[in-house]
């Protein structure tokens, strides 16, 4: 007897799922706008009417410290005819009278045109108050007060009370200007202490941005760099000038990148980079 074949019990159709609200798209966030660069071009004047306070030693860290933080900057040694600074950054750096009418114009006619936005100027010793009356008089702070420009003055006092006699002197430029009273430890001379009525009477017309301490670097890791005539950060590379090896002493290597750290720490501790940027320093 052939078994009839058992049929599969029908099966009710599941029911179909509830279509889910139509979600409508949530709003597009706004584009965050990209914050304009600020390209005001910068000037960087490090300067002293008396001699001996080490002023091309910063301009030389300076110009390490922006290199290092990738910034392109120009230099200009008033040294003439023999430029110390333009020995050391000769790509750089332009040897420049600033008495000369036409060298005012190789500096300050091409800031705008110029590829980098930071220069760096050299006084050479006793011009500080000289070439502060030339800008003053074709215009130059004028243009500062207007946003024109920035300018950043680091004047290098010495360690005698008669270093603040330049203050004085160049106060009433500084109306618009980040000023930084600069200690350099050229030696182990110790700075005087400025107490209340020094201080009165020689910061009373003029109100710094700040103070910047240089530590002192040692005699013979000096010696050794400037015999190297290469900048600070090509020395502790061990190259030289011409970016071939060289066999410069590890130690002193150690002594110059130790140093250079705390001249580094220092700008950033008074904000060089946010006033060279345009940024306020938080």
């Amino acid at each position: 007897m052939v078994k009839k074949p058992i049929k599969p019990a029908k099966q009710t159709p599941s029911p179909k799922p509830e279509p889910e609200p139509r979600r409508e798209p949530a709003p597009k966030a706004a584009a965050a706008k990209a914050p304009v660069a600020d390209v005001r071009p910068a000037v960087i004047v490090v300067g002293a009417d008396k001699g001996g306070v080490g002023k091309t030693t910063i301009a030389r860290a300076i110009l390490d410290f922006l290199s290092l933080n990738d910034i392109e900057a120009r230099a200009f040694d008033t040294e003439t005819p023999r430029g110390t600074l333009h020995r050391f950054h000769p790509d750089e750096t332009m040897i420049v009278d600033l008495t000369s009418t036409a060298d005012q114009m190789k500096i300050i006619d091409t800031l705008n045109s110029a590829q980098a936005k930071v220069s760096v100027i050299d006084v050479r010793a006793g011009g500080l108050s000289p070439a502060l009356e030339a800008l003053d008089e074709i215009g130059f702070f004028d243009a500062v007060k207007a946003g024109e420009f920035r300018f950043i003055l680091l004047h290098v006092i010495g360690p005698s009370i008669a270093s603040l006699d330049e203050i004085a002197e160049i106060a009433p430029y500084m109306t618009d200007a980040n000023y930084f009273m600069v200690k350099n430890h050229v030696n182990d001379t110790t700075f005087f202490e400025w107490d209340p009525q020094t201080h009165a009477r020689y910061f009373e017309e003029v109100t710094t941005t700040g103070e910047i301490t240089i530590p002192k670097l040692g005699e013979l890791a000096y010696e050794q760099v400037e015999l190297a005539g290469a900048p600070y950060s090509v020395f502790i590379a061990n190259q030289t000038a011409d970016g071939e090896p060289a066999d410069h002493s590890f130690v002193l290597r150690g002594y110059v990148r130790t140093w250079l750290a705390r001249v580094a720490d220092e700008f950033e501790r008074v904000g060089l980079l946010d006033l060279i940027n345009g940024a306020a320093k938080a």
